[in-house]
């Protein structure tokens, strides 16, 4: 593909950015746990603008599509859905924590497993583990910290990413490094993804939530 829109709000951190000819052209990226159905389209425009694209130029839309934040992830997965559906674009996810893996520096995972984790509140972490060459090694899930940690060898060189290291980290013994950055996903990196990836119909892209929203309907007698 030459030309990707990516979108990301699964977190506690807003993006968008634009992919073209080989790179990350435009980026707009904005932190804070609330704000993002305000926030997301203004940066789309911002990053279209600057890239000087026209929707019809552009080959897919990509998004995160969780696991991450119930409310985050439902904006941005239908904005994807809705732009992809306006310009009848197709539409490519990506995993959260495949985002965040492949944010890490070649120079700072070299020879050691990745393992990202995410706070997932009520005492659990969103973990996947993943190869120096960022092959997975199995699939995104909600686990106690405990049982995150035991995604990796005690003999595995290991290195951390993820806004939920510290929950993880006292866990863990052998050589254990931690990742630079914020540990959040970056729709730049999502639009690198994508652009080497099949796109399907927006329809046919769903949100990984891994477990049932926090909030719940109030029972009435």
């Amino acid at each position: 593909m030459n030309a990707v829109l990516a979108l990301d709000c699964a977190t506690i951190a807003c993006s968008a950015a634009v992919w073209r000819d080989g790179e990350v052209v435009a980026r707009r990226l904005r932190p804070g746990r609330r704000g993002h159905a305000e926030v997301l389209m203004p940066m789309v425009q911002d990053v279209m603008a600057e890239a000087d694209l026209a929707y019809d130029a552009l080959d897919a839309i990509a998004a995160t599509v969780g696991p991450g934040t119930f409310t985050g992830l439902r904006i941005g997965l239908a904005a994807a859905r809705g732009l992809a559906l306006a310009a009848g674009l197709p539409l490519v996810g990506v995993t959260t924590l495949e985002a965040i893996a492949h944010g890490v520096p070649e120079s700072a995972r070299a020879g050691r497993t990745v393992l990202v984790v995410l706070d997932a509140r009520r005492g659990q972490v969103y973990a996947q583990a993943f190869g120096p060459d960022l092959a997975p090694r199995g699939e995104p899930a909600a686990l106690a910290p405990g049982v995150a940690a035991a995604l990796v060898d005690d003999a595995d060189k290991v290195l951390l990413a993820g806004d939920g290291v510290d929950l993880v980290r006292p866990r863990l013994v052998g050589d254990i490094a931690v990742a630079p950055g914020d540990g959040l996903p970056d729709a730049a990196v999502v639009a690198a993804l994508a652009a080497r990836r099949a796109a399907v119909p927006a329809s046919r892209v769903a949100p990984l939530y891994l477990r049932a929203p926090d909030a719940r309907p109030r029972e009435t007698n």
